[in-house]
């Protein structure tokens, strides 16, 4: 064998195991897949997922299905091959790791926080539905996530009310954070909260923060709360979480308190951020949560108004779902009343 046939071989084989190596390294980026739907009007364990206490509720029927997304967990890393595989898939998308998993965000970290979004929507979404329905709510700073092993572990729960810090009345969220840096590293911080209709006193003693050995740390988020009429709560998994589903919900609660079925028997999806007085915020993951949406049966999606331009190409063929944008809580009930007297009604769209 020639010189430069030796040459060429090793070149050859030298190229073959670089492509092999940067086919499987991994690379900096995430993909996002459709995800599970849920339909919020049914059952979980044997229990209804939208529960009411203290309120005459209806029979409904139909489906309201929130949507979600898979997405490349904080602890796993892709390789070069899954990232085309994803980018020339349709249904899925790419998006650099950073977008979605800040730098310094641990595993822990990133569960902590869609925990917390999940309660704060349930909860807005529970007073955007009352406030439709014309309930005046007042405000209370209350829990919204307990971090593991930090000093309020096992002490304070999701959804204490805080009344008071060291017989302070408290008024804001801010004011919470302010106390407990008053009271100081190593001692104790008596909580009066409101939980299960009783007032109590808890003792929580701070320790220092990683941010600095002078920064009082409790490990707990706070959040606006509400003081509803009644007791209203979602069960779903925890393995769902995030901001995204308070539309779907606000929708639950509010077919539950009102007669008839608000989606008039058909199969309704849909996705946004909602807010107290009900307006709809855009969220990730459009495109992936309409091919879910779809894949389950559902005849009409939901649009944030925000994501109305990324849904429009979501590769799902014409006439398999309606898009019908979203921007208010009472525009989607509108949408849902006209739908059920003609399926074929004008509605807001996203075109």
């Amino acid at each position: 064998m020639s010189r430069r046939s030796v040459s060429s071989i090793l070149v050859f084989g030298l190229l073959l195991v670089l492509f092999v190596v940067a086919i499987f390294v991994p690379v900096p980026y995430v993909t996002m897949s459709p995800g599970p739907t849920v339909n919020v009007l049914g059952e979980t364990g044997g229990k209804s997922i939208v529960a009411v206490q203290g309120h005459k509720t209806y029979p409904t029927k139909g489906q309201l299905r929130l949507t979600t997304v898979s997405v490349t967990s904080p602890g796993r890393s892709i390789n070069l091959l899954e990232a085309m595989r994803a980018w020339f898939d349709r249904t899925r998308a790419v998006y650099p790791r950073d977008v979605i998993y800040p730098p310094q965000q641990t595993a822990q970290d990133a569960e902590q926080q869609s925990s917390v979004e999940m309660v704060s929507s349930q909860d807005t979404a529970v007073a955007a539905a009352l406030t439709e329905l014309g309930y005046k709510l007042p405000l209370h700073v209350e829990v919204l996530g307990v971090t593991k092993d930090d000093p309020a572990d096992g002490k304070l729960k999701v959804r204490d009310q805080i009344v008071s810090v060291n017989g302070t009345k408290v008024t804001d969220v801010a004011q919470v954070t302010a106390l407990v840096q008053k009271v100081g590293v190593g001692h104790v911080a008596r909580f009066d909260v409101r939980r299960d209709g009783r007032t109590r006193t808890v003792a929580v003693t701070p320790h220092a923060s990683t941010q600095g050995p002078k920064r009082a740390l409790v490990g707990i988020t706070i959040g606006t709360g509400y003081d509803f009429p009644f007791d209203v709560s979602v069960r779903l998994s925890e393995q769902i979480g995030g901001p995204s589903a308070g539309l779907v919900f606000s929708l639950a609660v509010y077919d539950a308190l009102t007669p008839g079925a608000l989606t008039g028997g058909a199969e309704i999806a849909g996705t946004g951020t909602i807010s107290r007085r009900g307006l709809v915020g855009p969220i990730g993951g459009i495109q992936q949560k309409i091919v879910a949406a779809t894949e389950a049966g559902a005849k009409v999606f939901f649009v944030p108004p925000g994501n109305c331009g990324s849904a429009l190409h979501s590769g799902v063929k014409e006439g398999e779902i309606r898009l019908v944008k979203a921007p208010t809580l009472h525009s989607a009930i509108g949408s849902l009343q006209k739908y059920d007297q003609n399926p074929s009604a004008a509605l807001p769209s996203c075109r």
